[in-house]
């Protein structure tokens, strides 16, 4: 799995690309099919924007969140990816 993080408006520390990491290695457990994810770490304003788009075999998954706080913002998309990947899990599955 190879993750990519940029920054908008933001330089990206070496704590936040530990914690993007640490936070998409869980993802990695539930499905390990995961090739590709892009995550942008944006500031507008006061708001702190996390977005990743993650390249499934046979799916690209989105999820976005806004916080006052970047590491609230990059738990909160993780976990909207976390659901969408279990999701897509069980409707690959489920076919008879």
């Amino acid at each position: 799995m190879q993750v990519v993080v940029t920054g908008h408006h933001l330089e990206v520390t070496d704590a936040l690309k530990a914690h993007v990491d640490a936070k998409f290695t869980k993802l990695a457990r539930h499905f390990d099919n995961v090739t590709d994810v892009h995550v942008i770490l944006a500031v507008e304003k006061l708001v702190q924007k996390a977005e990743a788009t993650v390249q499934l075999s046979g799916a690209k998954l989105f999820a976005e969140d806004h916080q006052d706080d970047m590491y609230v913002a990059i738990d909160n998309m993780v976990d909207k990816l976390d659901r969408q990947i279990i999701k897509h899990k069980e409707k690959t599955g489920s076919h008879r």
